[in-house]
């Protein structure tokens, strides 16, 4: 059983660590696992699959234009490297409209997974576009809902089977955290010093991940509180103007992008996840497993997985956010119930069973 994971790049993102994390997993355990993606920005991820040497990568666009992902003709090159595939897993969009195309002009050779990473997207918000996502949807076997609630509002859209959509929740290697060894946090950046209250966001810089909130919030803390923030995308100039407009450019760090996470989030002290919506973000289980308290707006894909164990605040209310940020400061028993509870429930999600759930339905759509 051959299996292709296909995505747009292996940019910065939860889909794309996730990827990153389990398919050398999947080698381990005798599952021959490679990855199409249509770009490569020369993303650190990439380079890391490179340096591991555990599979095939094949990259269809070398360029510097993230605008080639769209481009109809990556329809005849998937066509040309799927048809060696039994299975291909997709993930995200546009490659969940490019694989099915490439697939039918191979006269549906191999057998198609989608998993559905979000809560939403704009597609399903529009009576037009449902009707073409479910003439897509119809060409996979299965569609992954990461989480209960993504299913419950796919089905509701789409009204697919209830067997359609089985639930694999994401999962995350706490070891990595657990081992990482911290930084002094100078070394991060000579804005901090080892007195200063670091808080970090791990997140691309997209509409959905709001760190406009945090940014604001941090104009309500004193002084020694200071921001890290962890990615790259289309609204970090923006942010980087926020930032200069509220006078907070000397306790502001814009790190970029990162593959040292795990050692980062050992070395702050209070972590942060200001999303509009999330699928299950990866970022929420390691933020809970960090051994750091952690903090998410109260929205579709954290509120289930942080509720009862970190803390979540209102949506867009910066003010709350500077208020928990300030009490877990200040009340350490309270700090140390946060960190316990987050902890138990980071466990649940282990990086393993995933895995295990993930090859068993592989076998199961394989043998269909």
């Amino acid at each position: 059983m051959k299996i292709l994971q296909i995505i747009n790049s292996l940019d910065t993102g939860g889909a794309e660590k996730l990827l990153l994390d389990t398919i050398p997993l999947y080698r381990k355990e005798g599952i021959e696992v490679d990855i199409l993606v249509l770009w490569n920005n020369n993303h650190q991820f990439i380079n890391v699959l490179k340096e591991l040497n555990c599979c095939n990568i094949y990259i269809l666009n070398e360029s510097n234009n993230s605008r080639d992902i769209y481009k109809p003709w990556n329809i005849i090159k998937i066509k040309k490297i799927l048809k060696e595939y039994d299975l291909g897993h997709v993930h995200l969009f546009p490659v969940q409209y490019f694989v099915p195309l490439a697939n039918l002009l191979n006269f549906n050779k191999t057998k198609l997974i989608f998993t559905e990473h979000n809560t939403t997207n704009k597609r399903i918000e529009n009576k037009f576009f449902r009707i073409i996502d479910k003439f897509f949807y119809r060409t996979y076997k299965k569609q992954i809902c990461i989480s209960d609630q993504i299913r419950d509002i796919f089905r509701k859209a789409y009204h697919f089977p209830k067997s359609y959509y089985p639930i694999i929740y994401n999962g995350v290697d706490l070891n990595k955290i657990d081992l990482a060894v911290p930084y002094q946090k100078s070394d991060i950046s000579p804005i901090f010093n080892e007195e200063d209250k670091i808080i970090v966001q791990i997140s691309a810089f997209r509409p959905q991940k709001d760190q406009d909130t945090l940014i604001k919030a941090l104009q309500l803390l004193p002084s020694n509180f200071k921001l890290l923030l962890i990615g790259d995308g289309i609204r970090r100039e923006f942010c980087k103007q926020l930032v200069k407009d509220l006078n907070l450019a000397d306790r502001v760090c814009f790190l970029g992008q990162r593959i040292d996470v795990p050692e980062i989030m050992k070395t702050v002290d209070y972590i942060v996840l200001s999303s509009k919506y999330e699928g299950l973000s990866l970022s929420s289980i390691e933020g809970l497993g960090s051994g750091k308290p952690f903090l998410a707006s109260d929205v579709p894909g954290l509120a289930e997985v942080v509720k009862d164990a970190g803390v979540l605040f209102e949506f867009e209310n910066y003010t709350q956010l500077s208020e928990e940020i300030l009490k877990l400061d200040s009340d350490s028993d309270y700090k140390n119930m946060v960190l316990k509870k987050s902890r138990i429930r980071a466990n649940q999600y282990g990086i393993n069973n995933m895995i295990i759930k993930h090859i068993d339905l592989y076998k199961e759509v394989y043998a269909s």
